[in-house]
């Protein structure tokens, strides 16, 4: 029987702030729980710092200086997702999350799905919604919608589903700021599951988890770290990233809200449980390759490793504390625990994607031949006019970073390169790495032998931007922070 193929990208976080990358806070118990019948990889970093270039990246196999998807101007050509190729093999394939990027905006990554569940950002989500309304009957279908909503089982509150849809749509300045707040991982958690319900054959998914992404709004249950202040600071906040790097903020406000992120995260992994309970006991997990990941990380505050900046945010850093990610991944058939330290990258995927439906899935599949690669690209335009209203000096945040790990003596050894300037650090968890010393020249060479055989692999086209977005898609990129 062919394996089935679901990838759980948990959005923006980062491994020291899970409990199997050492977090002081238990904000991920069913991930320790998962890792006694699972493989963690203990090393695994993001091939790039944001959302685009990293998903990408997972999806195609290249390093984000092979496919140069980096804005919403870029399109990702036809025939280079793992789900396309999964696709045209027969298995059904679903995308899952409130993630513009991979469901919303022309960047390709959304065209190996057949089933695509995007933002459901409505006021009463156990009403009609028509997002998926508008998927089956199309736009302008105002008519039919009102004869739906008035013969379904909350007529009132699918009206207003829609009232605010459409405000959304057309007139999304009108629109609360309640009704912008993100969707719950519980949502997609139950679409994905209502989906692969309905499944007679092999099936390839990924599900986007955003509840750690900024703005951080943790259910009360799950507010354990933060709580009514650090919810106060965070919503007197015009900006959660550039108010601290312009000065306009204390550093002391950004770092107090990681106990709302926190939150987050246990809030995701409450919903990873259900997720796997579920597929067990449908009788599926064991034929399933289960991957639990991120795109990426986030900064509160930390030194930068190489810029002269602290991290506060993610995007343009190559800092680990946003490329060190969570990788645990249990393989088809897979009942013991495994550990591998030595550095894993998620451009492995669609190779142990491929190799477990052929029915030959190993925990070395995230291990390359060679080192890992990360690049981290600067701001684009779009970024910097957002950040122009709270810093003068962009060069912190231009110019691509890059980053190169391998073992070394038994020890991950991380170069870095940035501008003029080349520094080696020693890694030994995701809580402890420490500069070392090493000449720059040797540094430098090091990288650049790592990326010598890494060019431009053809693979990017024009995309339609994010004027080419509706106007809900552009508020959503602007409320996360992307334009």
């Amino acid at each position: 029987m062919a394996s089935n193929v679901l990838l759980v990208i948990l959005d923006s976080v980062r491994a020291r702030n899970v409990s199997i990358g050492g977090s002081t806070n238990d904000t991920t118990p069913f991930c320790s729980d998962f890792a006694e019948r699972a493989t963690t990889y203990a090393q695994a970093r993001s091939p790039g710092a944001k959302s685009l270039t990293s998903h990408t990246s997972i999806f195609t196999g290249l390093d984000v200086e092979e496919h140069n998807i980096t804005s919403a101007d870029d399109r990702l050509a036809p025939g280079y997702s793992v789900f396309e190729h999964l696709r045209e093999e027969g298995y059904a394939t679903g995308v899952f999350s409130e993630n513009t990027w991979v469901t919303d905006v022309e960047v390709g990554l959304k065209d190996g799905f057949d089933t695509v569940e995007g933002p459901r950002n409505v006021p009463f989500p156990d009403a009609a919604d028509p997002k998926s309304f508008v998927a089956e009957a199309g736009r302008g279908q105002y008519v039919e919608y009102l004869k739906a909503s008035l013969g379904g089982p909350k007529p009132a509150r699918s009206i207003l589903n829609g009232l605010a849809t459409k405000l959304a749509w057309d007139y999304p300045w009108l629109l609360p700021d309640s009704l912008q707040a993100s969707t719950a991982a519980d949502v997609y958690t139950d679409l994905f599951l209502e989906w692969e319900r309905e499944q007679s054959g092999p099936w390839a998914a990924c599900i986007n988890l955003m509840d750690a992404h900024i703005p951080y709004e943790p259910a009360r249950e799950f507010d354990r770290w933060g709580g009514p202040d650090a919810r106060e600071i965070q919503d007197e906040l015009e900006d959660l990233e550039w108010v601290f790097l312009g000065g306009q903020q204390p550093w002391w406000k950004r770092r107090a809200l990681e106990g709302l992120y926190d939150g987050a995260i246990a809030q995701i992994d409450a919903q990873l449980r259900r997720l796997v309970e579920t597929l067990e006991e449908r009788g599926v997990l064991d034929d399933t390759l289960v991957v639990i990941t991120s795109d990426h990380g986030e900064g509160f505050g930390e030194p930068s490793e190489i810029r002269d900046a602290r991290v506060a945010e993610h995007g343009v850093a190559i800092d680990d504390v946003v490329t060190h990610v969570p990788l645990l991944v249990k393989y088809p058939g897979q009942t013991e625990g495994k550990t591998i330290t030595e550095p894993a990258t998620l451009t492995r995927f669609p190779d142990a994607a491929r190799a477990a439906t052929e029915g030959e899935a190993e925990p070395g599949s995230f291990v390359p031949d060679g080192p890992v690669r990360v690049s981290a690209v600067g701001l684009n335009d779009a970024l910097k006019g957002r950040a122009a209203d709270y810093i003068d000096d962009f060069e912190p945040f231009t110019a691509t970073g890059r980053a190169v790990l391998r073992v070394e003596d038994g020890t991950v050894v991380k170069d870095i390169t940035w501008r003029d300037r080349a520094r080696r650090f020693e890694v030994r968890d995701a809580q402890t790495s420490y500069q070392v010393e090493a000449p720059e020249a040797a540094i430098r060479s090091r990288v650049e032998a790592a990326f010598e055989d890494v060019t431009d692999a053809g693979v990017r086209t024009g995309g339609a931007g994010v004027e080419g977005t509706s106007d809900a898609t552009r508020k959503r990129l602007e409320d996360l922070g992307y334009v």
